[in-house]
């Protein structure tokens, strides 16, 4: 399968086809010349959760909880 230039230009084709993905890096010079690591910043928070701070959000999951509750009784009652 040949891949013609705007359908290379289309990076919602390439998504949908990894093999196509491959393939471009592989003719593409500017492309195989990028550096290439993993960076993951999600693996860790950046910032470190107190017990303070894990304590106001488990109350305010809890509000937020309740109000949804009280709103479905309300929806119910009418």
């Amino acid at each position: 399968m040949t891949t013609t230039t705007t359908e290379a230009l289309n990076p919602f084709s390439l998504m949908m086809e990894p093999e196509r993905v491959l393939q471009t890096i592989a003719q593409s010079p500017q492309l195989r010349a990028l550096r290439r690591h993993k960076l993951r910043p999600l693996d860790k928070p950046l910032i470190p959760l107190t017990s303070a701070a894990l304590a106001s959000r488990a109350a305010y999951d809890a509000m937020i909880d309740a109000q949804a509750l009280d709103d479905q009784d309300d929806y119910l009652l009418n």
